[in-house]
């Protein structure tokens, strides 16, 4: 009669806070659906010849595009050579934004990738495994009348894959070759309007600098920024996210401090994914609109890298406190197999990071892939940090079975205990199955949402109201797993009341030495979880 008056309590309190919840998972979806336009703008820009005619009676080394101080142009290198100017006298040149448009801090990153186009000549054909050496410089100004202030210079070296779809021969001059895009920017903030590109294709024949790299027509640049307006969506949901998990976790630490007992594991464990999920919240990124922070990218993404193995740490110390009979419960040092290859990963993914975006800090050209060393390096910290996320999957699905072994071994004998003893287990046991279950729908539906918002346009359109997918996403994605940390604090929190033995033990004929407390599974009577709160108050009754 309990257990079923339990069963149903439980399975009516749990749905209207699963109900609360789910409610505000939607409205989640909603703000980035509808309210929010595409997270990223991709922007094509075409470069401009121009001929550095600086050791002659050219001012300044900046070489701008358009405009009134614009440079000479050239249409295209056959005027070069008509003109008997030299490769190492031709710029292109590129100005960030287009004409009569600016930049904003509100667009947070910028991003480039660049194109080659190469046409096939007989007499300078492309040779296999060729690289091009880049001299690139990068400026900026906030105002059209300003002079240009560098902000990075670099010689850098790009491989190029090209493939050729035409026999070579001469009547296929002038046919393009087809070549991946290279990596070629990344900066970490865009605190000014305007920006200028000059890149330079050096020649040395006898250092063998661009030398058979095929005949260069054009240089082409697609520019990749945040949109404003979904930057502002995304400050605005920080902003609010923030002080909720503040609040539901200051109030979860208090209830246990409340106890006469210390924190045990999970309790620990809970509070410090609470605090990681605040650290991802924080809303910083509001100092990028009036601060030049390069770093925010990085520092993003080593707030993800602790989120990420606290939620996987959790995950693992979750399933081993609940293994009932075990008797390295409540200790850290207990899981160091399965913690181990999750602080392993996360340092590999943290180095790599470092290599790659703690570089582009100095130099935003810089990319790691471009060197057999690099590539190599990256490869290495990747190949680890996948073979130490294999292991960590292992040791979860072996422990996830370990435990629904021990559940189906207790549930069998679970009459043959005392009252108090049974409701322990048989709360343990609705614990565990509710936390997987909501547990699985969150990877699920991140999983999901990410392949549908790969393989789709970027947006649905139902009539008069257009669905942005991508922002629906990361809005949404991000909004659950802020509301899977606030119920499992919710749910996981000691109660403030401290019941004797005549209020708690009493009515359901408990003996003192009787398990009450369903935190864990240590021994303790100081009160019992949210969870089984919510079913206890009937039982009482």
């Amino acid at each position: 009669m309990a257990g079923a008056i339990i069963e149903n309590m439980s399975t009516k309190k749990l749905c209207i806070v699963g109900g609360i919840l789910l409610v505000f998972q939607v409205i989640a979806f909603l703000v980035g659906g509808l309210i929010a336009p595409s997270p990223t703008t991709a922007v094509p820009y075409m470069s401009v010849k121009c001929i550095d005619v600086r050791k002659n009676h050219h001012k300044t080394k900046w070489l701008m595009p358009w405009g009134p101080n614009h440079c000479e142009k050239l249409k295209d290198f056959d005027e070069a050579v008509s003109r008997q100017i030299e490769a190492n006298d031709i710029v292109f040149a590129v100005h960030i934004p287009l004409p009569s448009k600016e930049m904003s801090p509100w667009f947070q990153f910028m991003l480039f990738i660049m194109q080659l186009d190469i046409a096939f000549k007989m007499d300078n054909d492309l040779k296999e495994n060729a690289e091009i050496t880049l001299d690139v410089s990068l400026a900026y100004r906030d105002d059209m009348f300003d002079d240009w202030k560098e902000i990075a210079h670099a010689m850098e070296i790009r491989k190029l894959k090209c493939t050729f779809g035409s026999p070579k021969t001469l009547e296929s001059e002038g046919r393009h070759y087809d070549c991946d895009f290279l990596p070629f920017m990344e900066i970490g903030s865009v605190a000014h309007k305007y920006y200028l590109l000059n890149i330079r294709l050096p020649v040395n024949e006898r250092k063998g600098i661009n030398v058979g790299i095929g005949e260069i027509k054009d240089i082409r640049l697609v520019g990749i920024h945040q949109n404003g307006g979904f930057t502002k969506v995304w400050f605005a949901m920080k902003t609010f996210l923030t002080p909720s998990i503040l609040i539901i976790m200051v109030w979860y630490w208090r209830r246990i401090t409340l106890m006469t007992r210390a924190p045990v594991l999970l309790e620990k464990v809970i509070f410090a994914l609470g605090i990681s999920m605040t650290f991802i919240n924080i809303p910083v990124e509001w100092f990028s609109i009036g601060f030049d922070w390069t770093w925010m990218l990085l520092f993003g993404d080593i707030r993800q890298g602790i989120f990420y193995a606290m939620l996987l740490s959790f995950w693992i110390i979750f399933c081993g406190e609940h293994m009932m009979d075990q008797n390295e419960r409540n200790r850290l040092s207990g899981y160091w197999k399965q913690v181990g290859p999750i602080a392993v990963g996360s340092f590999c993914l943290f180095i790599f990071d470092m290599c790659e975006r703690g570089v582009q800090l100095k130099n935003p050209f810089y990319s790691i892939w471009t060197t057999e060393v690099g590539t190599e390096l990256a490869m290495a910290f990747i190949i680890v940090a996948g073979i130490c996320l294999c292991l960590y999957f292992l040791f979860l699905c072996f422990m996830v079975f370990q435990v629904f072994r021990n559940i189906s071994g207790k549930q069998s004998s679970l009459p043959a205990m005392s009252k108090a003893r049974r409701l322990h287990y048989e709360g343990l046991i609705f614990r565990f199955k509710f936390l997987m279950l909501i547990t699985l729908a969150c990877a699920a539906m991140t999983v999901i949402f990410f392949i549908v918002s790969q393989v789709t346009e970027g947006h649905w359109k139902w009539g008069d109201i257009t669905i942005q997918v991508n922002s629906a996403f990361f809005t949404g994605i991000y909004g659950m797993w802020n509301l899977y940390v606030f119920a499992l604090m919710f749910l996981y929190a000691p109660s403030h009341k401290n019941y004797g033995e005549d209020q708690s033990n009493g009515d359901l004929g408990v003996n003192s030495g009787e398990e009450l407390q369903l935190t864990t599974t240590i021994t303790h009577v100081d009160g019992p979880t949210e969870v089984y709160k919510l079913a206890r108050k009937e039982a009482q009754e």
